[in-house]
């Protein structure tokens, strides 16, 4: 039963907290690959050093995300986006300080715990707020003004640089979160209307053994610049980070109260749709990553500059949004699936063909390419999740979507990482070479996504039967797909 709305809250106050604590997770993460080449020069820093502080942040909100979900519904959604708010901003402030990568890279996890914290906040106190009829409006704004912050982060970032240093990117994030901290003790939400079930533990060996596995797997990733993939220390990283994934699993499936209900694993559409999301999202990023280095480093691009030729990927990401929406409804998800992926296939494989005399508007259609296939997965994975998922666990669900968004970029950009010095790219200066190599890997873990892309439901009669109702129509998630950028 959904909870009565609470009488004294004030909607606009709530819903502003709401969409300004998803822009500043969107904003954060954006603007950080732009700075990154300025990171390793100013802090005399390694490639593999400097990849650590994206995966830092991204493995800390990856590994709890579905438990801070569940930490919501016993504590309180709206005290816990207080305290991931005011936390994420204090962390912030220290990594504007900081004296060294390590110090940037130890806060950058920091960071990511009270992101972790904030993010699936953000949306439950739209629920906690609006009643069911309402809710689609909220949803869009907010889903819509992460699309604009997503997109905005390049050039703000390049900006910023350009003109400040990059710790000033990280100093902006202050006083927003001191701004949301303001919104939610101004939109007086009752905490107890957030407490679904107050004496249901928390899962917290499930989370953190995913943590272990997570660390254990891409410490082994980012380590091959210095040793190499037949290393014994690469191997064993990576063989301990399988066995404890198998303990996991066996927690998990003797555990009463599980990370991942039995419901949700054998539900083949959430499943893929994860998968999807994970193989698309390493390609991507890893793209990402690989690219702003080539841009700074070989064409010898400014900040701006270089977030100005990659705008194409993020302006289509939010334009083709809506434009993948209503494909879905009319093609289904299978289809709409596969030509999302085989669009951010083509573009990768686009990017690995440029070079020193590639002009700007060709650099710019790969990337245009690349951001509207990108899109099209979101899009089709959200309305597939939201519509397929077991009933009573819409949360749960929820918050794994998010875990495979964060996952990917943490295991495509560590083994772009590992690659490029692999091939000679960063020592020896052969950036074409490097690039190109590294981004082919990358396309072929995009094309990796093809295969649960296929297993999604193909497309349903637009007049389902008296009691098919509430199936997962894809109608019924059109307030949740208007943009792809909620990570």
């Amino acid at each position: 039963m959904t909870p009565p709305v609470n009488a004294s809250v004030r909607p606009r106050l709530a819903l502003a907290g709401s969409i300004v604590g998803a822009m500043i997770v969107a904003l954060d993460g954006s603007v950080l690959f732009v700075a990154q080449p300025s990171i390793q020069r100013d802090l005399s820093a390694s490639l593999a050093q400097v990849q650590w502080t994206s995966t830092a942040y991204l493995l800390a909100v990856a590994s709890l995300l579905v438990l801070a979900g569940r930490l919501g519904d016993r504590y309180g959604h709206t005290r816990l986006l207080l305290i991931g708010s005011l936390g994420f901003g204090a962390a912030s402030a220290g990594i504007a300080l900081a004296p060294s990568v390590d110090w940037v890279i130890a806060l950058r996890a920091v960071q990511g715990v009270f992101g972790a914290l904030l993010q699936p906040a953000t949306l439950a106190l739209l629920r906690q707020v609006y009643p069911p009829d309402r809710l689609g409006l909220p949803v869009a704004l907010r889903t819509s003004a992460i699309g604009v912050a997503a997109a905005a982060g390049p050039l703000l970032g390049g900006f910023l640089v350009a003109q400040c240093g990059w710790r000033s990117v990280f100093v902006v994030n202050v006083p927003i979160a001191l701004l949301i901290g303001l919104f939610c003790l101004a939109a007086r939400v009752r905490e107890d209307a957030a407490v679904r079930n107050p004496r249901r533990r928390p899962e917290v060996g499930g989370a953190l053994l995913l943590a272990v596995a997570l660390a254990l797997l891409v410490n082994a990733l980012a380590g091959v610049e210095l040793h190499g993939w037949a290393d014994r220390r690469t191997v064993g990283g990576l063989l301990c980070s399988a066995a404890v994934t198998v303990v996991l699993v066996r927690h998990e499936r003797r555990s009463r109260n599980p990370l991942i209900p039995a419901a949700v694993a054998r539900s083949v559409p959430v499943t893929a749709s994860m998968a999807m999301l994970l193989f698309s999202a390493s390609g991507m990023f890893g793209a990402l990553f690989v690219s702003t280095y080539f841009l700074q480093y070989a064409l010898g691009l400014a900040p701006l500059d270089s977030a100005l030729r990659a705008l194409p990927m993020t302006a289509l990401m939010i334009v083709g949004a809506p434009v993948a929406a209503r494909v879905l409804r009319m093609l289904g998800a299978r289809t709409t699936a596969l030509g999302g992926t085989l669009l951010v296939v083509l573009g990768i494989g686009w990017l690995a063909g440029t070079d020193r005399g590639t002009g700007p508007v060709v650099m710019g259609a790969a990337f245009a390419v690349l951001g509207a296939g990108y899109a099209t997965v979101m899009v089709t994975a959200t309305g597939t999740v939201v519509g397929d998922a077991p009933p009573g666990y819409a949360g749960v669900v929820g918050g794994l979507k998010q875990t495979a968004v964060n996952i990917g970029p943490v295991l495509g950009i560590a083994v772009a990482a590992g690659l490029l010095p692999a091939v000679g790219g960063v020592r020896a200066g052969q950036w074409e070479g490097a690039m190109g190599t590294a981004l082919l890997v990358l396309a072929a873990t995009a094309a990796l996504a093809l295969v649960p892309a296929a297993l999604l439901p193909g497309a349903r009669r637009t007049g389902p039967p008296p009691g098919d109702a509430g199936r997962g129509r894809p109608e019924k998630t059109a307030p949740c797909l208007t943009s792809p950028s909620e990570v």
